[in-house]
């Protein structure tokens, strides 16, 4: 079973003094931190707290949390936060983000049946194509949901979890999304939002409503989902016991909020067609909205509700971003003390020329999920001679992770979305180095932007204002947001145009290759 730990002290800063007399908080319960945000009127950070908590592995491929975990998380985030931000600042609404996919299986009383499974859990492939095939294959699937069931998704694991621990599915009376376990003890209210929804694989994203054939697929009884609300729309009140503890006044209300991948979207102001928001971390994500739902041709992409109604949120997450560049330092760093940190790294890389003398990297070091749905992807460096030295192969796998994002920037513009402008968040875009090249590979303007760093608890503290009007909607809430650097491709582009069209052909020339390896390790020896 799960065992859990303590959490550690809170994280907690202020901003400079303002004049503000109220506040809105976003609250967002990630994989492995709990955040608490305060914004004033005009979208300026007042103050931050976090809280850390642990993950299990009970086996390989396996990702569990406890709610409780959470809970405690977002307990120790909000009183810090409270305590940081001082009594004279009034709170008129929470938001909430959270990780998205994870399940949350709940019996009598509410009670926590087992440790939640999350996003990151990959035992639910075989559930996955189960549920394809009950369906009536891919087509039908995309038809009910617009998106294949990922292993990721809830579905898979909720169909897991009726296969290999039935006596929990018999009890299980309610499922819900992690963030909405922190919504539950919150306010009392089982309820979700659209675009969390659109993660489980079961939502009908078109319609905006749960889809009653995958329901009835994975074996869910009717009233077992929670509601799903708009993102903007106020989802309960805070209990007075919870809003005693944390300083706040009783019966604040709580706003439904977002999954935080499509939440990230929204908190870099991506709300009208053209804009194009890129975050890269461990993983990178490119991310836009719609004003309609977007096809999702060979079901490559994620396509979700958007965070204000009549928005749609179009989605394509490659496993390998930064994380790629953090492998490389780690491969190095054996060779002794002075191996490179990321800063000579990049140094390292801006004294080769763009395309790296004719090397590539393909970078699936974990797999992959878009471009290309692909488990077993492995990485390479293609094109190596006795010319290229470290310099070359650091840059080429900068350019291998942005041309990887390039190849999704052409499925969302296949996809019938707009790509004119860009705007980029993530700790890698910290380096000048990192958007520069994007903008050359992509070929394409990128700003950066105020509030973008927070992440999902911004974007959840500008729902929250919409909630209770402060706003009277998310593109005048957007407004706030502002971009602060402009960065234009250089001539350079014209090069990576060119390496776009070879790069994008390596998954298909390798996979083969890469099956039989993945099936030469699964094999015995």
């Amino acid at each position: 079973m799960f065992a859990s730990s303590t959490v550690p002290e809170p994280v907690s800063e202020r901003a400079s003094d303002t004049d503000g007399r109220t506040c809105l908080i976003g609250l967002d319960l990630g994989t492995s931190t709990c955040k608490a945000l305060a914004i004033d009127a005009a979208g300026r950070v007042l103050a931050r707290a976090s809280a850390d908590y642990p993950l299990a592995t009970p086996r390989p491929g396996w990702a569990e949390q406890a709610p409780s975990d959470w809970w405690r998380g977002a307990d120790e985030a909000m009183r810090a936060l409270r305590a940081v931000l001082g009594h004279e600042v009034t709170p008129l609404a929470i938001g909430l983000s959270g990780q998205m996919h994870g399940l949350v299986a709940l019996g009598a009383d509410d009670a926590v049946l087992r440790p939640s499974i999350l996003w990151c859990d990959n035992r639910t492939e075989a559930q996955c194509a189960r549920l394809t095939d009950a369906v009536g294959g891919s087509e039908a699937l995309l038809a009910l949901s617009a998106n294949r069931m990922l292993p990721g998704f809830t579905g898979g694991k909720l169909l897991w979890l009726a296969e290999h621990e039935p006596h929990v599915f018999e009890r299980m009376r309610h499922f819900l999304l992690p963030k909405d376990y922190l919504r539950l003890l919150m306010t009392g209210e089982r309820a979700t939002d659209v675009s969390d929804a659109s993660g489980t694989g079961l939502f009908d994203v078109r319609a905006r409503r749960w889809s009653r054939p995958l329901l009835d697929a994975v074996g869910l009884r009717p009233g077992q989902e929670p509601a799903a609300l708009e993102s903007h729309e106020v989802s309960g009140r805070l209990r007075e016991a919870v809003a005693t503890r944390w300083g706040l006044p009783p019966g604040l209300p709580v706003v439904a909020g977002g999954g935080d991948s499509v939440i990230q979207t929204t908190s870099m102001g991506v709300i009208d067609e053209g804009l194009v928001g890129i975050t890269i971390g461990t993983a990178g994500l490119v991310g836009a909205s719609s004003g309609h739902c977007p096809d999702n041709h060979g079901a490559r992409l994620q396509v979700s509700c958007g965070n204000a109604p009549g928005l749609w949120h179009v989605m394509g997450v490659t496993l390998n971003g930064g994380g790629a560049f953090a492998w490389l330092r780690d491969a190095l760093r054996p060779l002794g003390e002075a191996a490179p940190d990321f800063d000579a790294l990049t140094r390292l890389a801006e004294t080769v020329p763009a395309g790296s003398g004719g090397l590539l990297f393909l970078p699936s070091l974990l797999g992959e999920r878009c471009p290309h749905v692909a488990p077993d992807a492995r990485a390479a460096w293609v094109g190596l001679t006795q010319a290229h030295h470290v310099g070359h192969m650091t840059r080429a796998v900068l350019e291998g992770i942005l041309l990887t994002l390039r190849e999704i920037l052409a499925l969302v513009e296949r996809s019938g979305v707009q790509v004119q402008r860009l705007r980029a968040s993530g700790g890698a875009t910290v380096s000048a180095t990192w958007r520069q090249l994007l903008a050359d590979v992509c070929g394409r303007p990128v700003a950066t932007l105020t509030g973008a760093a927070e992440g999902g608890a911004y974007g959840a503290a500008l729902l929250a204002g919409v909630g209770v009007r402060h706003w009277p909607d998310l593109a005048e809430a957007a407004r706030v947001i502002e971009e602060v650097e402009h960065v234009a491709p250089r001539a350079a582009a014209a090069r990576y145009d060119q390496l776009h069209a070879v790069h994008a052909r390596l998954h298909a020339q390798f996979e083969a290759t890469m099956r039989a390896l993945a099936e030469l390790e699964r094999g015995p020896c």
